[in-house]
């Protein structure tokens, strides 16, 4: 119990930090979030008008301390305001209609890249010194090093631009409802979900691969290892029912803290295909300096991330007795 009292505290203190943070970085943008917003009007807008609106957006002039007690009341009540990028819509219902399809695909792209890369990395550290595992290890680790914008581009360029199989943005077909009784709706947004989540994927497969093959080595050579295979047990059966079974306990770990992690990292990959998640939300916000919209995008990820992270925590302790045993 103890223990998780301990990490309790801990992400307790992390949000603290990055709700704080999340104050200051967007109020260190150049520019004002309404006068961005009447920058391309049409007509003149008096200082008057700014002042009004800058009031009703709950931008008002004051202390600093008076406004970031301002944001967090906000914060706590989740009031997190009005938009002005995106003028009359609130922040709570932008990141309703984001959060799903980032959700979406970056739990797809976590769960695919964490079965290849397992299935991967059982059969390297099983082929251990082949040519499979010559070609496959560094393979997968020299793409984890590409920057995902990198990886991005190319998917972009090569199947969508050049071969033209695959549209190169947005969630859905132009111009479609979304009906989910409709069958049309779920091919469209898998049609349309397949570069990103490739290339959201191939970013994350290498890191997969390695923790599984480093944890299968490391159990090869132990003694239950060695006895089953002089029961003549068959090859499958030792690698899947008894190696690659004890393998799984870190690396199921490693697939909670990814699934948070991977809500930071699909932001790249929405911005490059126009995908319709918190990342092409947040692009826009920034050219908007919307201040509510960040900031209200920032804590979202920032409380997926840590939540992910303690339940990465709790798994550990819940699936490995003598951790269980040594945090009480």
């Amino acid at each position: 119990m103890g223990f998780f009292l301990n990490r309790l505290v801990f992400y307790f203190g992390a949000l603290l930090i990055a709700i704080t943070l999340n104050f200051i970085l967007p109020r260190a943008m150049p520019g004002d979030p309404v006068t961005m917003m009447f920058a391309n009007a049409s007509v003149q807008v008096t200082p008057e008008r700014i002042a009004a609106m800058k009031e009703l957006l709950g931008f008002v002039d004051g202390p600093i301390y008076v406004q970031f007690f301002t944001y967090l009341k906000s914060i706590f009540t989740w009031e997190l305001g009005i938009s002005t990028a995106f003028y009359p819509m609130t922040v709570n219902e932008l990141i309703a209609n984001s959060l799903g399809w980032t959700l979406f695909l970056a739990g797809c792209s976590t769960v695919l890249a964490f079965c290849v890369g397992s299935v991967l990395g059982i059969f390297a550290a099983w082929k251990r010194g082949s040519k499979f595992d010559a070609m496959v290890s560094p393979g997968f680790m020299a793409l984890q090093a590409i920057p995902p914008v990198v990886i991005g581009m190319l998917i972009l360029f090569i199947f969508g631009i050049t071969l033209k199989w695959f549209p190169t943005s947005y969630g859905m077909p132009e111009g479609a409802i979304i009906d989910w009784l409709s069958w049309d709706t779920y091919t469209g947004i898998a049609y349309h979900a397949v570069l990103p989540l490739i290339c959201a994927t191939v970013a994350q497969i290498g890191g997969f691969l390695i923790n599984m093959r480093n944890n299968m080595i490391n159990l090869l050579n132990e003694d239950y290892i060695t006895m089953a295979k002089g029961k003549g047990l068959s090859e499958n059966r030792v690698v899947f029912n008894y190696a690659a079974r004890n393998a799984l306990l870190p690396t199921v770990t490693a697939l909670s803290m990814a699934l948070g992690m991977a809500m930071g990292g699909q932001l790249v990959v929405e911005m490059i295909f126009q995908y319709p998640g918190l990342g092409n939300a947040m692009l826009n916000a920034v050219n908007g300096r919307d201040y509510q919209v960040l900031q209200g995008l920032l804590i979202m990820i920032t409380i997926v991330m840590l939540t992910m992270n303690f339940v990465a925590d709790v798994l550990i302790v819940a699936l490995d007795p003598r951790l269980r045993k040594g945090g009480k």
